[in-house]
């Protein structure tokens, strides 16, 4: 009897948890004009690769900034959060090589969740992880042929994956302990959902434009943060 009544209250405080659980929103923005993207050269020398940019090249993504100063491909998280990661039962994310590029360049997940990587070009790339914290990893793909899956077991920010086949090809995978993350998106919003009540610092990672932190309280209605980068 005790038993069942231990149960049953930590199944109400869970629940409780969940209820007060509150969102993390907010906008990132970026003050002064960010270095041009310049166009991706190397492309018109590849027989493979040419053909596909008959109108022109592609141009570089390091810097995606909207009309207004909205800031892309900022990774947001809870600072100091640890062993709480879901990643075994998160559903999948999927990078894909096309056209010679990685979609997304920018991407986050969880430590022990599946990153599919596709290759749905005609010809050939190599997958080739350079991380710091975990086992690097290099694999042909041939075009069209089966997905490759990764998972990863220690956090890292910007776990980089390159083609060592086409040397333009880049993306940058942030590896995370805990479920409390977010990328933002063309216009600059992020939200990072059913995080517990209370005090927490917000990190805004971007790869060119480095870290700003905030301290926040979640509540169950939730908390609003933004960050402005600048180019100095």
């Amino acid at each position: 009897m005790k038993k069942s009544v231990l149960s049953l209250t930590l199944g109400l405080f869970a629940a409780a948890q969940i209820a007060s659980a509150g969102d993390i929103t907010g906008t990132i923005t970026l003050k002064g004009t960010a270095p041009a993207a310049k166009e991706i050269t190397p492309i018109k020398d590849d027989p493979n690769c040419a053909p596909l940019y008959p109108n022109g090249l592609p141009k570089t993504k390091f810097y995606v900034v909207g009309a207004n100063g909205e800031l892309a491909d900022v990774v947001v998280s809870l600072k100091g959060i640890s062993g709480q990661s879901t990643g075994a039962s998160a559903a999948p994310v999927t990078i894909d090589q096309k056209g010679a590029l990685y979609t997304p360049q920018i991407l986050a997940i969880q430590t022990g969740q599946k990153l599919i990587v596709k290759n749905s070009d005609s010809f050939v790339h190599n997958v080739h992880t350079k991380p710091t914290a975990n086992p690097e990893s290099n694999q042909v793909q041939m075009g069209g042929g089966p997905d490759l899956t990764y998972t990863f077991d220690k956090p890292e920010p910007f776990l980089k994956f390159q083609c060592d086949v086409h040397p333009w090809m880049f993306a940058w995978v942030s590896v995370f302990d805990h479920p409390y993350f977010a990328v933002s998106g063309a216009d600059g919003k992020f939200t990072i959902k059913n995080v517990p009540p209370g005090k927490y610092t917000l990190e805004a990672a971007h790869r060119k434009l480095g870290v700003q932190t905030a301290e926040i309280e979640v509540k169950a209605d939730g908390v609003a943060q933004d960050f402005s980068f600048e180019v100095k």
